[in-house]
């Protein structure tokens, strides 16, 4: 039985009113579960919608915050491939009630892997969720392949930044759009080949000019709404869209019509386990390459643990990169 303080969501609402610091009990971790105690969490915008009550996999309070984690392994299971000292990342068991802005949290063992020598601690535990995703997008579901264009939405935050490291590293010219130059320097210094900004630039003019007129083949998408759409305008003719999110806080319009005479598809992404074999492979392949530097979390702000609520007020407008939690053990 290990003992510490846990963030927790005690209601829907708002960041400051709705989640405490509690103290807290973990028991020995069962058959699939590894127990960490937490060095670092990884935050997104997912995060925002379970506080306000609008993540569809979960039910109603009180439990934890947080899908990602790495840190030291303290505990675990008779026939675990992992052992006590271990320093691993994963994605932890969030959807049981159990997050990573805690001293201690469970990491799922299919989504668990030791962390990669080139990573930072800070780096691991951003690397679970926003890679996990991108591989489902960008090679699961599209798929992307060597020689294509992927045009990135939201590339200057969490998936959308994975997808522009995992893009170049499957081989693609990559267009990263964001809202300010700022932004598309962070897109350029983590990988992508162009920037576009949306707000000051006519999106679909542009990618055609870095296309010579063929549009983007996969569009990477976890924002939704109105971005989204006009991106459209610019998807090649066989071109893919890659649904993971909604961070505009609206879906985009799809119009089946406009899909049938310009010959494009969407599908959506939910990077959920397969089998334990297939979950093994892609985890491998994702270590692999951060083994090999080919990818790698690019960590934006540092928050302290006392901080969570108002990290997580702030994912609505988050800075470059991924937001990350330093937690601290005593």
């Amino acid at each position: 039985m290990f003992s510490g303080r846990a963030w927790r969501l005690v209601k829907f609402g708002a960041p400051a009113d709705s989640i405490e610091l509690q103290q807290m009990t973990w028991p020995e971790p069962v058959p699939g579960q590894v127990l960490i105690r937490v060095r670092t969490a990884g935050a997104g915008y997912p995060d925002v919608m379970m506080a306000a009550g609008h993540f569809p996999l979960l039910g109603n309070p009180p439990f934890g915050l947080g899908e990602e984690a790495a840190g030291e392994v303290v505990a675990v299971p008779s026939g675990s491939r992992f052992s006590v000292g271990d320093q691993v990342t994963g994605i932890t068991g969030f959807l049981d009630g159990w997050g990573g802005y805690a001293e201690y949290t469970y990491l799922r063992e299919e989504s668990t892997i030791k962390i990669p020598a080139r990573m930072t601690t800070e780096q691991a535990s951003g690397f679970p969720i926003a890679f996990r995703t991108a591989y489902a997008g960008l090679v699961d579901r599209a798929p992307l392949e060597a020689g294509q264009v992927l045009l990135v939405l939201g590339a200057a935050g969490s998936s959308g930044g994975a997808a522009v490291q995992l893009g170049k590293a499957l081989g693609a010219t990559v267009i990263a759009v964001a809202g300010s130059q700022e932004k598309l320097d962070f897109c350029r210094l983590h990988g992508a080949d162009h920037g576009v900004n949306h707000r000051t630039e006519d999106l679909p003019a542009r990618v055609g000019e870095l296309t010579g007129g063929r549009g983007a083949d996969v569009i990477f998408d976890p924002v939704g709404g109105a971005t989204a759409l006009t991106a459209l305008q610019a998807i090649a003719r066989d071109g893919r869209m890659v649904l993971i999110g909604l961070a505009s806080g609206e879906p985009v319009a799809l119009n089946s019509m406009d899909m049938l005479l310009r010959n494009y598809s969407a599908v959506g992404v939910l990077a959920t386990p397969g089998s334990a074999a297939e979950e093994a492979l892609v985890w491998d392949r994702l270590a692999d390459l951060a083994d090999r530097g080919a990818i790698s979390t690019p960590v934006g702000h540092v928050y302290d643990f006392l901080d969570v609520p108002e990290m997580i007020a702030r994912q609505l407008a988050p800075t470059a990169g991924k937001s990350v939690v330093r937690i601290t053990v005593e």
